[in-house]
């Protein structure tokens, strides 16, 4: 990482060209390797000169084989909206490539609007204040406010590239637990497209013209009228499974989104009636966590324990329908 001016810096990523990559146009190729960055602006580094194809300077339109090497030096303006804050951080594990946390509810992992601060991201430029080099502070993929559960962080450019990379072709495994309204009865795969919905732009929904989405899900336990999921994420769309559980007319218990007006079980007592209406998140916990070291090259796979709130409400649910059915 070094300087260009005051209140920029210039970050070095390099990429190999991979098979699933082979004799698409340069832009696109880098459009792939480096999300993080737009289209636009990769292709105004390339006219920069900033891009090198097998160390010699290229055009957006030149096309890349296998085996090429890629050299992008990014100019960045300096992230100053994002101060460091001594906010708690659960770290799971971490080496000098990456570090995995585990989330609580009610917390932002990003400053946005609405959200300025007391976010993972402050959090992580206070505990490890090399990060600040790093887009979001080497945050390569989100959880939702009140989701709980694991999350990766990349500590280098070359891990974070690597990281988005696997993301990008599918390769990170995500593993969920899920409450959700109704009792299902065998698992299924929803395979539906997500886009902004068409008139509430801070909501996303099933959408012919949204990105490809598919969402797996198997039944772990059944209530009376709720059931617990182990659902897995083969993409990695905005509000996801929410949008998914949600279209098939069984969402999230807690939901405020997409989860439409509480519903009791028949015949709950005032404990039951009392811990779910005070239940103020979607009863959604990213369980496991599993890809690639992107260094190291080993398989390694992490895993976190519900959290207290959704395991209370898991088992009151539980001591609910053992009743109804005696």
């Amino acid at each position: 990482m070094t300087t260009t001016e005051s209140n920029q810096r210039e970050s070095l990523h390099e990429a190999c060209i991979d098979a699933n990559l082979n004799n698409k146009r340069l832009d696109q190729a880098l459009a792939i390797l480096f999300p993080d960055y737009s289209r636009s602006r990769l292709q105004t580094w390339i006219r920069e000169k900033r891009v090198t194809l097998n160390g010699a300077v290229c055009r957006q339109r030149d096309k890349v084989s296998q085996g090429d090497q890629i050299t992008l030096r990014a100019v960045l303006d300096n992230q100053v909206n994002c101060e460091p804050q001594n906010l708690p951080l659960d770290i799971v594990f971490e080496d000098e490539h990456l570090l995995i946390i585990n989330k609580p509810a009610n917390q932002v992992v990003h400053p946005a609007a609405g959200n300025p601060d007391n976010t993972v991201q402050n959090a992580l430029l206070y505990h490890r204040p090399q990060l600040v080099e790093l887009p979001r502070a080497g945050i390569v993929h989100r959880l939702d406010k009140d989701t709980t559960g694991l999350m990766v962080i990349a500590k280098t450019p070359l891990s974070h590239q690597k990281l988005f990379a696997a993301l990008a072709a599918r390769q990170v495994s995500r593993e969920y637990r899920a409450l959700v309204l109704g009792k299902l009865h065998v698992g299924d795969t929803i395979n539906k497209p997500i886009g902004r919905h068409p008139t509430q732009r801070t909501r996303m929904a099933v959408n012919p013209l949204g990105k490809p989405a598919i969402t797996h899900y198997r039944i772990l336990e059944q209530f009376h009228s709720h059931t617990l999921l182990k659902v897995r994420l083969e993409t990695g769309r905005t509000h996801q499974i929410r949008v998914h559980m949600a279209y098939i007319r069984h969402p999230i218990l807690g939901d405020p989104t997409y989860g439409g007006r509480l519903q009791l079980p028949a015949g709950a007592n005032d404990d039951l009636k009392g811990y779910m209406r005070q239940f103020k998140r979607q009863a959604l916990h990213a369980k496991r966590l599993g890809f690639t070291h992107p260094v190291t090259g080993r398989q390694m796979h992490w895993e976190s324990r519900m959290p207290d709130d959704m395991t209370a409400l898991a088992s009151k649910l539980r001591l609910h329908a053992q009743k109804t059915v005696e």
